[in-house]
């Protein structure tokens, strides 16, 4: 589910990512987002509408707004988010 990190840019918290334009293409299906800790990871797009992981977005929206730069942020760690995932995956 994680993709490779950035190279260079601007290291600012908060602060839109910047990638070479191989790192740009995110493969069909999927959509990039981080984690509260940093890391980038993938979600598949049929996730998204499952009720925990709308529940992170809903907190997401909360503690960011709606309005955030760059990739999506999840306000949440790397291991309770693969937890999260996880279990969409498997109902």
């Amino acid at each position: 589910m994680a993709w490779r990190k950035k190279r260079g840019g601007d290291s600012s918290p908060g602060a839109s990512p910047r990638y070479s334009d191989e790192r740009e293409k995110v493969p069909r299906g999927l959509v990039p987002m981080v984690t509260g800790c940093g890391e980038r990871v993938m979600l598949p797009v049929r996730l998204l509408t499952h009720p925990c992981i709308a529940e992170l977005l809903d907190m997401a929206a909360q503690q960011y707004g709606y309005g955030q730069p760059g990739v999506l942020r999840i306000p949440c760690d790397a291991g309770h988010f693969r937890a999260v995932v996880d279990s969409a995956l498997q109902s």
